[in-house]
């Protein structure tokens, strides 16, 4: 049986972070993953966006991870040539009882060693004429990337360290065993490794579930939430990213760009009835455009009639349901399971990929443990 010393289940950005990581500590590293390419999933179908680190708990793993991969991956951005810009962020509020949230986001931001500077409505449309806000919270190291070229550069790095990824390898499972663990194919192949992370978002919850010597309770219960996605027909009128005061779990109906200065707003929040990722059904609804009119023209009063057209939609891997408060990241190494050699990543969505170099280093950290 081939054996080598890490696999890694899944070539996202996050599985092609990880791999790239145990690579370069001098690893032999293969990623096996069940489609023909990378990035085939959760993270060809995201904002793009470069997360500051505003709405994180302090000292939560959704905190440090996003603030420590937001200036790894500038500087990846910047070493690669990977295509990016620091475009910045304002987050408004439209009404003087959300002015309190945006408070409570500046508090939470210095705790978190993140910049920001609260501005008057006159200072926040001085910037952008179009917008309307009673006052809004800039945020400076917000911005936005190529998320194929960052995952490209990634899997360059990979190669380049000596590993590599392994396409149309779909894992059906894997017993699990301290001298080392065998994890099998669809196939019926094997392969043998000392350290297998679970890093295959939609699907970690299932596949952990087909660990033989993985206890039950240390695999959460998965939820799937889409969120849509609408672009803009014609020009936006905005040269930076614009979300609403956050309410609860989600941050609302928000404006991106892309690299060509394209607008999309989006994502909404649909909770799906089924946990089966092949059940999912990624169309756009024409007709949930509705909603975003009333949402976006709280702080775009200009907004056009029948401008917005569907664009894309993707799922968040979600570990909790609706009505429960967000957890953090999962992140089970040995200490959690007991599992000698073992990493599983559950609920990893968004700041995932602002992320993902912070989570290469910090599962490197938990098999060195």
């Amino acid at each position: 049986m081939d054996r080598v010393d890490a696999l890694v289940i899944g070539a996202g950005a996050v599985g092609l972070a990880v791999a790239r990581a145990l690579a370069q500590s001098g690893r032999e590293t293969i990623v096996v993953e069940a489609e023909n390419g990378i990035g085939q999933g959760v993270s060809s179908r995201n904002s793009e966006v470069i997360h500051a680190g505003l709405y994180y708990t302090p000292g939560s793993l959704k905190a440090r991870l996003c603030v420590r991969g937001k200036a790894l991956l500038y500087a990846l951005c910047a070493s690669h040539g990977v295509p990016h810009r620091n475009c910045g962020k304002f987050v408004v509020a439209t009404s003087d009882d959300e002015v309190a949230a945006l408070r409570g986001l500046q508090d939470r931001a210095a705790a978190n060693g993140v910049p920001v500077q609260f501005l008057t409505a006159e200072e926040a449309q001085a910037q952008e004429p179009a917008l309307r806000c009673v006052a809004a919270l800039s945020s400076p190291t917000t911005g936005i990337v190529d998320s194929h070229a960052f995952m490209l550069a990634l899997q360059g790095d990979l190669e380049a360290a000596g590993g590599m990824v392994a396409f149309g390898s779909r894992v059906d499972g894997a017993r699990l065993h301290d001298a080392g663990h065998r994890v099998r194919m669809e196939d019926g192949t094997e392969l043998e490794a000392g350290i297998v992370v679970n890093a295959a978002s939609l699907h970690a919850c299932r596949l952990a579930r087909r660990f033989e010597g993985l206890a039950p309770e240390h695999v959460p219960r998965e939820f799937f939430a889409k969120g849509n996605y609408y672009s803009l027909a014609g020009k936006a009128p905005f040269s930076r990213l614009i979300y609403p005061a956050p309410a609860d779990a989600w941050l609302g109906v928000h404006l991106t760009l892309d690299l060509g200065g394209q607008a999309k707003f989006g994502p909404d929040l649909e909770w799906l009835a089924t946990d089966d990722p092949s059940e999912i059904d990624y169309r756009v609804d024409p007709a949930r455009a509705d909603g975003f009119y009333s949402e976006v023209r709280r702080y775009w009063p200009a907004l056009p009639d029948g401008v917005l057209m569907p664009s894309y939609s993707g799922v968040r891997p979600k570990i909790y349901g609706p009505g429960q408060p967000a957890p953090d990241f999962r992140i089970d190494g040995p200490a959690h399971h007991g599992v000698p050699g073992l990493v599983n990543l559950f609920g990893i969505e968004s700041p995932g990929l602002t992320s993902a170099l912070a989570i290469g280093e910090y599962v490197v950290a938990l098999v060195e443990d």
